[in-house]
């Protein structure tokens, strides 16, 4: 557990969609962020992106999922693709390229325009009241 951290962790829609769909649970990506602000991340792929693997109910991580989040330590993290490994090996480079120029906007973002994307549907936030 993060340690007097005071880090938001947001979700968006299409994440909110892929994690219901294959019941990831709010706990198990928080979890994923935690074990990063510990500095056990499973993948730096630069440009403020991190891949997390995130296991499937009853299962391990290693076949499980892989997360895509844009990640600033102690800060924020915003959850923005997802896929099972089984599915795919990886994302190719252009999807990368996105998900980067996608997570500079959401790491840049100031409070309100969070807070505004908040309230437009863009963002969800993870929270203990998620669990």
């Amino acid at each position: 557990m993060l340690q007097g951290a005071a880090i938001r962790i947001f979700k968006t829609p299409g994440v909110k969609r892929f994690a219901s769909r294959e019941r990831i649970t709010d706990a198990s990506l928080k979890a994923a962020i935690e074990r990063a602000g510990l500095g056990l991340i499973d993948a730096d792929l630069s440009g403020g992106l991190i891949k997390q693997r995130v296991a499937r109910a009853g299962q391990g991580r290693s076949g499980g999922f892989r997360m895509i989040a844009a990640y600033r330590e102690a800060r924020r993290a915003v959850f923005l693709y997802g896929f099972a490994k089984n599915d795919r090996d990886n994302i190719n480079d252009d999807e990368l390229e996105s998900l980067r120029t996608i997570g500079a906007h959401w790491l840049a973002a100031s409070p309100a325009v969070v807070e505004q994307a908040l309230t437009d549907g863009d963002l969800q936030e993870i929270t203990h009241a998620n669990e």
